[in-house]
């Protein structure tokens, strides 16, 4: 995870998001607070490694949880995060600071 401070836009912070899956893995989104947890928001472009990538600009001085969405029927976090934190699923949500 990659995240630079924007100069132009104040209070927003670029963060990139990047994952490479463990399995065979043909696609990936980025699903997490900030776009109300839809998986068709934020899809993830596949690099020439085999990982996966997506950048946003986020608020700066917030907390999002997030997680990985994969072949439409997985769900990962984030080995990366900066946190994690229980859901009401019994699971757990990656957590990125800004």
């Amino acid at each position: 995870m990659n995240k630079s401070y924007l100069k132009t836009k104040k209070g927003t912070v670029k963060v990139t998001f990047e994952f490479t899956p463990e399995l065979d893995t043909h696609q990936a989104a980025l699903v997490g607070e900030f776009n109300n947890w839809n998986p068709s928001a934020n899809p993830m472009k596949r690099k020439k490694d085999g990982s996966f990538s997506v950048a946003l600009n986020l608020e700066s001085g917030k907390q999002y949880r997030y997680k990985y969405y994969l072949d439409d029927k997985r769900w990962t976090t984030d080995p990366h995060a900066d946190a994690v934190a229980p859901n009401i699923f019994g699971t757990q949500d990656s957590v990125v600071a800004v």
